[in-house]
């Protein structure tokens, strides 16, 4: 039976588009829904209403799920959906579900952001740390493009986001855009090393060539096209963005607070890339 894909929602516009992406990922690969709002009633140790009082928190969960489910059955009619309230601090509970999800769908910010902020904390600390693969979608998102673009290095970590990116290319029905940025090392107190540019560039050819085979094995029905660009990881993937329909990258992140469990180069697509992107952390991260 498919895993089931948990969406993250508070009502916001950046949620909503998360809603619309993850009910047409659910319909393509045939997962249930799960919708869920997380309700904070003690942020910083305060209640945020008089105990006398009513609970408009919950109330406003309970629109945010409600509107979530109309927009979902009205795109996806034959996608089981179900929701669910959980009270608790939002970053640590939706991680926590996404041990039970095949996937973790969020808006890229909530209706608490700071003006200015492209990519919320919640999305990034639960990018950081969940074992499943999180999509963050921004407000406004509508793809089919025709293309989902993939980070690759030399690392076994990039391996589960190749893995996904191949998936979601064979569920699109899209070509896969492999993107391997590469840059001279720098040697401050060596200027007189140099090197041989185009047999470095050859030698990141064979290991995107060489991460390629194994999925290329077993997906032989997607299209693959190969990005040898010289420069900033960052900067390749986001050029690649603005003509996907989804980028995936994997995490690469050391530590254990909040996001630093993201490398510098997922963050940098997080907050910079023209589409949605997919951070997926291998099993053996930390």
């Amino acid at each position: 039976m498919p895993g089931t894909i948990i969406v993250g929602t508070d009502g916001s516009p950046a949620a909503t588009a998360a809603v619309r992406w993850a009910a047409d990922d659910a319909a393509r690969r045939g997962c249930p829904l799960r919708f869920v709002s997380v309700v904070d009633h003690w942020a910083y140790g305060i209640p945020k209403f008089p105990a006398s009082g009513g609970d408009p928190l919950t109330a406003h969960a309970e629109r945010a799920l409600s509107a979530a489910e109309a927009v979902a059955r009205e795109r996806q009619p034959d996608v089981k959906i179900s929701t669910e309230i959980i009270e608790g601090i939002p970053s640590r509970v939706l991680r926590d579900k996404a041990k039970e999800a095949v996937e973790i769908v969020l808006g890229s910010r909530g209706l608490g952001g700071f003006a200015g902020i492209v990519v919320g904390s919640v999305s990034t600390h639960v990018a950081g740390h969940a074992p499943c693969p999180v999509v963050v979608v921004r407000p406004g998102w509508s793809g089919e493009r025709g293309e989902v673009a993939v980070g690759v290095d030399d690392s076994p970590e990039c391996e589960p986001a190749l893995a996904y990116a191949f998936e979601q290319a064979r569920v699109h029905g899209d070509a896969l855009r492999a993107v391997h940025a590469w840059q001279l090392p720098a040697h401050p107190l060596a200027p007189e090393i140099t090197y041989d540019v185009e047999e470095v560039r050859e030698a990141r050819q064979r290991v995107t060539r060489e991460k390629l085979a194994d999925p290329r094995r077993r997906y032989p029905e997607v299209p693959v096209r190969e990005e040898i660009a010289y420069g900033h990881p960052v900067d390749a993937l986001v050029q690649a963005s603005r003509g996907a329909d989804l980028l995936v990258v994997g995490s690469h992140g050391r530590g254990a607070l909040g996001s630093a469990m993201l490398g510098s180069v997922s963050r940098g697509a997080l907050h910079h890339a023209e589409c949605p992107v997919a951070v997926v952390r291998s099993p053996s991260a930390p």
